[in-house]
């Protein structure tokens, strides 16, 4: 009997229904706590569970979008002076930075697909999938989306979208970032670019031991087995500027719940490798406005975090950018990157602290984390310092086809996935703005992305190697 079947019929049942009862309006799922009578006369009787898998649910949501929100409309311009215009459709941070000169055109939005070996992996192993008891564990996870079901009345299902993210289709075996460039500037409306830093680095890079769709092992590393590690992540060398070359950092996350993450980080001065306490993760070092916390989305160890889901809504992001490669932002003073593509998107909303039992020390007192409900992207998350006020925002610009540039001759895949071409990191109590540019400007390197081609072993991640490149 083929084990998919049920949740295809299921699925199927449920499209019409969903994409009736949440196209209703542009709303925002009440907590689970709320009167349900003011809930089912702002959409009808209660809901049945949301489909977070690229259907038809999205696309007819994409269709009625412009009418659920008629302050824009497709080739609408968005800069400083009309930022009030989508106010509502961004969140506080990436509000900021388009009042900031962070320019965005208006398109009609359109659907995009996961990669079929993660579409196929959701099939064959989700049903099998829970929490654990403590409602911060997941178990039976093989590979694929772990909750493609979800029901906003579920007390967990802020839980859900978090793991959602966490394994979600962008990478699921491997990633090399080769070659990337970040620029930091001040955000200066109309002004020439002032660039106070500018970093280019090697390797960006991830080992995932688990959930691989891709490339072999399929769907695990036997290494999981030995050394319970879920992924490795790497960035070294750095190559500019000169006073930094040689340095990096290296992170391993393991599958255990009580298990903080591993660190260690090169440093150019010492030419040595010393451990990094988990906690200085959540901060930014030098003049970047980037750490690894909030590095591509919200970072973390997820079992070290409160996931306490917000609802959702419909919201602006940049899903099909043009520009490859990006380019600083003319309007805002060269500190972030605009002038792209952005569309209607049904975002989740969920608001992360850090558990005081676990986790002690951060910076951040909560972050806010923005996830497209068909991608598992984050258009942008806001962070917010301890006294509670909105501290920093990343912004990302996505594109999504079969190949990072469109010149591409080595990352070229049999279908359409999604990249990052940019992401701002932007101090919003200062206007720091850190912009990584995926591939840069300026890098001889054009394709940048390889993504789930093998392009790394677990070799790569080992702190030998990292000395020896920092070397």
């Amino acid at each position: 009997m083929n084990r998919s079947a049920p949740v295809r019929r299921q699925r199927a049942h449920q499209y019409e229904l969903s994409a009736r009862q949440v196209l209703a309006s542009d709303w925002e799922i009440p907590s689970r706590h709320r009167d349900k009578l003011k809930m089912e006369k702002s959409i009808g009787p209660a809901r049945p569970p949301l489909v977070a898998i690229p259907v038809l649910v999205l696309l007819s949501l994409f269709t009625l979008a412009p009418h659920a929100n008629a302050q824009v409309k497709p080739g609408d311009v968005i800069g400083a002076s009309n930022a009030a215009q989508v106010k509502s459709l961004l969140s506080p941070g990436a509000y900021q930075a388009v009042t900031k000169g962070m320019q965005i055109n208006i398109v009609a939005p359109s659907r995009i697909d996961w990669p079929p070996p993660y579409q196929n992996a959701t099939e064959k192993y989700a049903s099998q999938v829970r929490l654990a008891p403590d409602h911060h564990d997941l178990l039976g996870y093989v590979a694929g989306q772990p909750f493609p079901l979800l029901d906003p009345n579920d007390p967990d299902v802020g839980v859900k979208i978090m793991w959602n993210q966490y394994f979600r289709p962008i990478a699921t075996d491997d990633f090399d970032l080769r070659y990337f460039e970040c620029q930091v500037a001040t955000q200066n409306p109309g002004a020439q670019q002032q660039l106070m830093k500018m970093t280019e680095t090697g390797h960006f890079a991830g080992y995932y031991d688990l959930g691989r769709t891709e490339v072999e092992p399929i769907p695990a590393d036997p290494d999981f087995k030995t050394t319970g590690i879920w992924a490795r992540f790497a960035a070294y060398p750095t190559l500019e500027p000169a006073e930094d070359r040689g340095s990096g950092g290296i992170r391993y996350r393991y599958w255990d719940a009580n298990r903080a993450d591993d660190a260690w980080a090169f440093l150019a001065g010492s030419r040595r490798i010393r451990r990094v306490n988990e906690v200085i993760l959540s901060s930014s070092a030098g003049l970047s406005t980037w750490d690894a916390d909030h590095a591509g989305g919200f970072a973390a160890k997820p079992q070290e975090y409160n996931f306490k889901f917000l609802g959702e809504k419909n919201m602006l992001g940049c899903v099909h950018a043009k520009n490859a490669p990006a380019h600083p932002c003319p309007s805002d003073g060269g500190a972030t990157s605009c002038g792209d593509d952005w569309e209607m998107r049904h975002l989740y909303m969920v608001e992360v602290t850090p558990r005081p039992e676990r986790i002690t020390g951060v910076l951040q007192s909560k972050t806010i984390v923005y996830i497209d409900g068909e991608g598992w992207f984050n258009p942008y998350v806001d962070s917010y310092d301890r006294k509670g006020e909105l501290w920093k925002t990343q912004i990302y610009l996505m594109t999504y086809r079969d190949r990072p540039v469109p010149d591409a001759k080595i990352a070229v895949y049999p279908f359409k996935r999604e990249f990052n071409l940019a992401a701002s990191s932007v101090d919003v109590q200062t206007g720091v703005t850190t912009t990584c540019y995926l591939p840069g400007p300026d890098t001889a390197e054009r394709e940048c992305w390889y993504i789930n081609m093998g392009a790394v072993d677990r070799d790569f991640f080992m702190t030998d190697a990292m000395a020896k490149a920092g070397h």
